[in-house]
């Protein structure tokens, strides 16, 4: 298979509206709840816990699959390099989903990790690290986000170092999702951006 067929089934995958699918197997358009973001976060707390649960790994796995998946059955010269154009594919997917028609996804956080863990499986599980611990002692998901965002690029530094296109490509997603969390950053300054609490379910919450 030419790796150009595998930039655009990464692409493809990573635009599978899971979110969207789940609040429609629920009667509801998840673009019309909560903050109106096709994400986990926004799935949690409209959906409740376990369907957001199965959202996340959808969106993860997403990610995951094609960097690891497709690499094997490419003819490239540096699969390694491809591997990372794949990855770059399904996080511009969930972004930027086709099947939403110009309409946007999810904010990439954990369709991005999937691709670290694929990628740079201990880069990816120091970023996951940084976003549970934010999250403790915080317990608000859009700064926990942005926690692990940033620090996934220093992880890919510290391992692989300045040099490797793993590390500017790990910033650019670092920097898109910090970007993604605009609204976010915009309420926390005002103070409006709310906690997770026990509990959440449908019309829990606004992020």
């Amino acid at each position: 298979m030419h790796p150009a067929v595998g930039v655009l089934l990464a692409y493809l995958a990573g635009s599978i509206p899971f979110a969207l699918l789940a609040g429609k197997m629920r009667g509801l358009d998840l673009r019309e709840h909560g903050s109106g973001n096709l994400g986990a976060t926004n799935a949690v707390r409209v959906l409740g816990p376990v369907i957001g649960g199965v959202v996340y790994l959808g969106d993860t796995l997403k990610g995951l699959l094609p960097v690891l998946l497709l690499p094997p059955v490419t003819r490239a010269a540096r699969p390694d390099l491809w591997a990372i154009a794949f990855g770059v594919a399904a996080i511009a997917g969930h972004v930027y989903p086709i099947f939403l028609l110009g309409k946007r996804g999810g904010k990439g956080v954990a369709t991005g990790g999937g691709v670290f863990f694929g990628l740079a499986w201990l880069a990816g599980l120091i970023a996951l690290g940084v976003f549970l611990m934010t999250l403790a002692l915080t317990r608000i998901v859009s700064v926990a986000s942005i926690a692990a965002a940033l620090a996934l690029p220093l992880a890919v530094l510290a391992w692989r170092g300045v040099t490797s296109p793993l590390f500017s490509v790990s910033l650019a997603i670092g920097l898109l999702v910090v970007y993604a969390h605009r609204p976010n950053i915009a309420r926390l300054r005002r103070g409006e951006e709310p906690r997770i609490r026990s509990g959440a379910g449908k019309g829990a919450g606004t992020t």
